[in-house]
């Protein structure tokens, strides 16, 4: 099932934002400039997703969804330039990131902070893998108001399943610890190949153990005891 959407046209806004009016407003340092510089040609303010385009109410979560296409020099975006983005537009956004044919969609799930409603929280990014550019897409969900519609074009972006009863934010939260965790597994298991010492080695395995059960625990889902 592909996981672009086919937007509709009396959303469409398609303005080239300028980097220097990203810059403007999220003070990047002069290597974050540089970074932009190196890997992003151009981004374009493709949709934008509100009451008066496609007619469903805002949320306080939600009050618009930005759909930004960036098309990149290289294959290479560094996350860092997506935060940048992110802190500059006070909204949800959802990239389409295209290079030599290919599109690939990325996003990370943003809200209002809790302690400061001025101020948004920003997730990991999750993304797909590199599309042709001639991928069908699908009809835009149909929902009550805009952040049932976010959550739904960010929930194909997941990479696990949603357990019963989960809501999105649990599901980001279990997806950034699994991908935290993996990341521990990854130093661990480099720490054994180094290691000369029987006894340590067998210290390392056992957290090895410990990291890889936790793992599957998270993925696993209890309804059907299924590793997805």
């Amino acid at each position: 099932m592909s996981v672009l959407f086919d937007y509709p046209k009396k959303a469409a806004f398609g303005r080239i934002l300028p980097k220097n009016k990203i810059y403007e407003h999220a003070g990047p340092s002069t290597a974050m400039k540089e970074l932009f510089v190196r890997q992003v040609d151009q981004i374009t303010w493709k949709y934008k997703l509100a009451p008066e385009t496609i007619n469903i109410p805002a949320t306080k979560a939600a009050p618009e969804i930005q759909i930004f296409m960036i098309t990149l020099k290289t294959g290479e975006l560094k996350e860092d330039v997506l935060r940048c983005i992110d802190k500059a537009i006070p909204f949800p956004i959802i990239y389409e990131v295209s290079h030599a044919g290919k599109y690939r969609a990325i996003a990370a799930y943003k809200r209002p902070s809790e302690a400061d409603s001025a101020k948004w929280v920003v997730s990991s990014y999750f993304q797909t893998g590199w599309l042709p550019e001639d991928t069908a897409r699908k009809a835009l969900p149909i929902t009550l108001d805009l952040g049932a519609l976010y959550e739904e074009l960010l929930a194909p972006l997941i990479p696990y399943p949603p357990k019963a009863g989960e809501s999105l934010q649990q599901r980001v939260e279990r997806a950034e610890t699994i991908l935290s965790q993996q990341q521990e597994l990854a130093k661990t298991e480099a720490r054994l190949e180094k290691e000369k010492q029987f006894n340590r080695k067998v210290e390392i395995n056992a957290k090895i153990r410990a990291i890889k059960q936790k793992i599957e625990e998270m993925i696993t889902t209890k309804e059907n005891n299924v590793t997805l």
